[in-house]
């Protein structure tokens, strides 16, 4: 069974993914450019380019590290541009849309809103009161982060557990295991005595 990031965020998670999930190429809505650069030594920087999402790597890196800097550098710029804080009502119609788009409309919570007291988890819901509690840390994270915490709160009003039943529900959702495994790499990062920041331009 999967383990749940979102429920157990003060634990640093064992095994599954890693820190910034599979890596996957170009699963924003713009493609993405990798280009090498021989001048280029240890530096990785992205920008955006009209349709297109460019990162430039060193020529000496090898498939995997370009792949991993691929997905670190797309979730940096998301969540630069995911600054604006989205309010209440926001986001009680994102997660009437995820609803819609995800599980036919048969989510339907009474109330859907952020709270400064969840340091333990991600996100909550009551099913009996049709509540959903975001933790206040996830703003400023990747709009796809968000997404997937609602989604996973709006499927606990449908199932309780975390049972077969439960995940079917999420299959829909193109970027559970990547949400998944960056929720867990803030975790494992947190319980971290220092994690050097990664080096761009």
């Amino acid at each position: 069974m999967p383990v749940d990031p979102l429920h157990s965020a003060a634990r640093p998670p064992r095994g599954g993914p890693s820190p910034l999930g599979p890596p996957v190429l170009g699963t924003e809505a713009r493609p993405v450019e990798v280009r090498r650069s021989a001048r280029r030594r240890r530096t990785v920087s992205a920008y955006r380019e009209g349709d297109r999402t460019v990162v430039l790597i060193p020529a000496r890196m090898s498939d995997a590290e370009e792949k991993r800097w691929v997905n670190v550098m797309l979730d940096r710029l998301a969540a630069q541009e995911s600054k604006r804080i989205l309010g209440d009502a926001e986001l009680a119609e994102r997660a009437e849309r995820l609803s819609g788009q995800y599980l036919g409309g048969r989510a339907r919570p009474d109330s859907v809103r952020w709270v400064t007291n969840q340091n333990t988890r991600w996100g909550s819901c009551t099913p009996a009161e049709g509540s959903i509690r975001l933790s206040h840390r996830l703003q400023g994270m990747p709009e796809y982060v968000v997404d997937y915490v609602l989604l996973h709160e709006l499927a606990h009003l449908l199932v309780p557990g975390h049972g077969p039943a439960f995940w079917r529900l999420l299959e829909a959702y193109p970027r559970t295991e990547r949400a998944r495994g960056y929720l867990e790499g803030v975790v494992a990062a947190g319980r971290l005595p220092h994690l050097p920041a990664a080096r761009s331009e």
